[in-house]
């Protein structure tokens, strides 16, 4: 065993499970969820006080820079996920990512002009992507399937603290500082993930007669084994001495990399999860491109009403997802989920009833915005029974199929490309919420948009019922 002289300063902390699963939650926070939102409460400043666009074509406009984010992570989600299933260090693509995201935030806040603006949501996007689908490789390598229920629930309510605080933070922000010190937000989150990306150490950086074999760690005895463990289990027995050098044929990569989700998809399950997030992302997404000009038209609230509105949404999901995590694992993800999707239809509708000349009783004079308010804090606590089952549901699906095939996805594994299909289904859903509730919104009006949304949650309520074995 190497002397402590032979690792670097703070080697037992910063390579530690919880140093690396309390960073990568960081990750999740800043660069994918909180710079996403962001920009939503301050967009229409942006665009009709800075760009000196018309106001009458602020919610299109506002659907094409929310959608281009979405668009973009989804064609460049699995070509991320191939090339990190190939990089036994993660260090640097995930610091790649993150001055992609520098970059990118500095160009939308400068709005030098409609195309700097949408230069810079590209940018973000795809370094979004990379942090996502890194991180979230990361995070299962390093935690048991039978733990996944409370990591998944506690990352997924930092990620809804990240993603609902964006628009809080920026509306408050813009309302008290004004434009430009509003921005200095989003650089102090990204500045902070660089310096926890710095520090972060793991094992796979040092040679291996030089790693630490603490139980506490657990680590791994070499870099395959490390792309894996503890999410997958070992295929061969403890006495059996795997060739640690063996590099697999080009024959064997390609054929892996061809396979992987002609494999994924041929599953069920795997088919439910992503569904269940492409809905959920939908309808996330749904809200952040209609809710602040329905507000402003309807109550006549501020940048800073709008913003905190959106908190009505995060502190449930902050509160109850390690308890709904903790639930999953002791129950099962499936009739919670279920549940969650069932009552989402009818809040859906009762969201859109305020304001609507049919229910002169909901109107903006009388009940409106404690109808609207109430339904909004109701939304927040069932959704915490969707957010992360599909990734739960998804990360079973992959365990059982290597426990059965340790190489069916190559020698690296799959994880990046595993949580490329999760990054590509809610890029998706990113995109399509926007362009579906932006032009129903604008056709049909507020009350049939979330009417449709509502619509759709029960079928994706049946498959989670049916498909979901977790």
């Amino acid at each position: 065993m190497a002397s402590e002289k032979q690792l670097p300063w703070g080697y037992r902390w910063r390579s530690s499970r919880t140093f690396i699963i309390s960073t990568i939650i960081i990750a999740f926070v800043s660069p994918e969820t909180f710079l996403y939102g962001f920009v939503v409460p301050i967009l229409s400043f942006m665009l009709e006080s800075r760009l000196n666009m018309d106001p009458s074509k602020t919610q299109r406009m506002t659907t094409a820079v929310l959608t281009v984010h979405g668009f973009v992570s989804l064609i460049f989600a699995p070509v991320i996920a191939h090339f990190a299933d190939k990089t036994p260090n993660r260090k640097a693509p995930l610091l790649i990512a993150l001055a992609g995201c520098v970059a990118g935030t500095l160009l939308v806040a400068s709005t030098f002009s409609i195309e700097a603006l949408f230069v810079g949501r590209i940018l973000q996007a795809v370094a979004g992507s990379a942090t996502w689908i890194i991180g979230f490789a990361t995070l299962t390598d390093n935690v048991d399937l039978d733990h996944m229920g409370k990591a998944m629930g506690t990352a997924m309510a930092f990620v809804t603290a990240g993603q609902l605080s964006g628009p809080i933070v920026a509306g408050a922000l813009l309302e008290w500082v004004g434009y430009w010190p509003t921005w200095s937000a989003p650089l102090l989150v990204l500045c902070l993930d660089i310096i926890a990306r710095r520090l972060m150490i793991e094992r796979r950086e040092l040679p291996l007669d030089d790693r630490p074999r603490s139980p506490k760690l657990a680590a791994p005895r070499d870099p395959e084994e490390s792309e894996r463990a503890p999410l997958l289990p070992p295929s061969t027995p403890t006495n059996e001495s795997p060739d640690y050098n063996a590099v697999p044929t080009e024959t064997e990569h390609d054929g892996s990399s061809r396979s992987f989700y002609r494999i994924m998809i041929g599953d069920i399950g795997v088919v439910a999860s992503v569904t269940n997030t492409l809905i959920f992302a939908t309808l996330i997404s749904a809200f952040d491109a209609t809710l602040p000009l329905h507000l402003r038209d309807t109550f006549h609230w501020n940048t800073l009403s709008v913003g905190m509105v959106f908190l009505s949404l995060q502190v449930p999901s902050m509160c109850l997802g390690p308890l709904v995590g903790w639930l999953r694992d002791r129950a099962g993800a499936r009739w919670p989920v279920t549940i969650g999707w069932v009552l989402s239809a009818p809040l859906l509708w009762l969201l859109g009833v305020p304001g609507e000349k049919m229910f002169p009783w909901a109107s903006p004079e009388t009940n409106g915005e404690a109808i609207f308010i109430t339904g909004l804090v109701t939304i927040g606590i069932v959704f915490t029974l969707i957010r992360g089952a599909g990734t739960m549901q998804l990360v079973a699906s992959t365990k059982d199929m290597e426990a059965k095939n340790p190489k069916i996805f190559g020698e690296f594994g799959g994880s990046s490309r595993v949580s490329s299909l999760a990054e590509v289904a809610f890029s998706l859903g990113s995109m399509l919420g926007p362009l579906i509730s932006g032009t129903l919104s604008e056709t049909v009006g507020y009350f049939y948009m979330n009417l449709v949304m509502g619509i759709i949650c029960l079928p994706v309520a049946l498959s989670c019922f049916l498909f979901f074995d977790v």
